[in-house]
């Protein structure tokens, strides 16, 4: 893990681009029901306020070990997330 900062950049961009694909397709398909998007938007505004409570604890014994699990966990959740969008 290089730094924190990317860390952490890289939680706003991944989540940030699974929002932006729901808005996306909540335009393009304007006639159906929009409480699952509007659910996998809640999702990832939860999942980006977990891990960044995660990343800026201090309490952390071995940081290496502690920041290679949050982005471990980014992944896996970014891919459930995206999952979800793909079954709408």
């Amino acid at each position: 893990m290089a730094s924190v900062r990317i860390l952490k950049r890289d939680i706003n961009y991944v989540l940030g681009d699974i929002i932006e694909a729901v808005y996306i397709w909540e335009l393009t398909n304007p006639t159906k029901d929009n409480k699952k998007a509007e659910a996998i938007i809640d999702d990832a505004i939860a999942t980006f306020d977990e891990l960044i409570e995660k990343v800026n604890d201090k309490k952390v014994e071995n940081k290496k070990q502690h920041f290679k699990a949050i982005n471990k966990e980014l992944e896996d959740r970014g891919r459930k997330l995206i999952d979800k969008i793909n079954a709408l």
